[in-house]
């Protein structure tokens, strides 16, 4: 039993550290984070996005590509591309990208 618990404990400490190299700030209970970079200074009259899901950390299904984003919005020129993710305890996950540009 002492094996077992060790175990357990080993293996959510590793998951609850996995996640302080992400890019992103995340939760271990709730995450709703959006960030961004700045790909040029053109101008941002469109905006384009794209998403995917996670449900209970074992099936994911969408595209979240820029180049999917880019379609969406009719976007040719990429201007900023802004990141979002929402999370609830693991179970219901979704992920965005938003493209803005012209």
């Amino acid at each position: 039993m002492k094996k077992i618990i060790t175990l357990a404990a080993v293996i959510g400490g590793a998951a609850i550290l996995a996640s302080c190299s992400a890019p992103m700030a995340s939760g271990a209970l709730y995450t709703n984070v959006t960030t961004g970079t700045s790909a040029t200074s053109g101008s941002t009259a469109k905006m384009g996005h794209a998403c995917n899901t996670s449900i209970l950390g074992l099936v994911a299904t969408g595209d979240a590509s820029i180049a999917s984003a880019k379609a969406q919005g009719g976007i040719l020129r990429v201007a900023s591309v802004d990141y979002k993710a929402k999370n609830i305890l693991g179970l219901y996950g979704k992920y965005c990208v938003v493209v803005h540009g012209s």
